[in-house]
């Protein structure tokens, strides 16, 4: 995957595991089965890993789009968090996706890079894969506006 270098001004204010249990705090329990996990947290890239359920079908057996915009925001929340710090009133201002071809009832990996930390807003860009990563499922760009 190619992305632009980090501003040289990014750090890592939490861990993986800091950044789930804040995502664990600020959703419900009823939505945490749907968070998938993180599998990679490093300086301006974050990974999850989303194991699709029945709840998650669409016709044509593909998972639904909902549920992949769902992946994007998380993706992008998760690694604002990280770099930003929990703030969980961080709010999505800007969703834009490209759904590219159909996404299988098999893994899905969303992979997050900030483009722009600001002290009042954020966009990040968030490409979901399967299999391999040049095997693109859509690519979106999200903006946040920070408190």
């Amino acid at each position: 995957m190619v992305h632009q270098a980090a501003s040289p001004t990014l750090q890592l204010r939490l861990t993986a595991a800091q950044v789930r249990a804040f995502l664990e705090e600020a959703f419900p329990p009823p939505a945490r089965p749907n968070l998938g996990e993180i599998e990679a947290l490093r300086l301006n890239h974050l990974r999850i890993r989303l194991d699709p359920d029945a709840s998650m079908k669409r016709p044509g057996n593909i998972v639904s789009g909902p549920t992949l915009m769902t992946l994007v925001d998380l993706a992008a929340y998760a690694i604002i968090a990280a770099h930003h710090g929990p703030e969980a009133m961080a709010v999505t201002n800007a969703l834009s996706i490209s759904f590219l071809r159909a996404c299988r009832f098999e893994p899905i990996h969303a992979d997050a890079v900030i483009l722009k930390l600001g002290r009042r807003l954020a966009t990040v860009d968030v490409r979901i894969w399967q299999g391999d990563e040049d095997r693109v499922i859509a690519q979106s760009t999200v903006g946040y506006a920070l408190p």
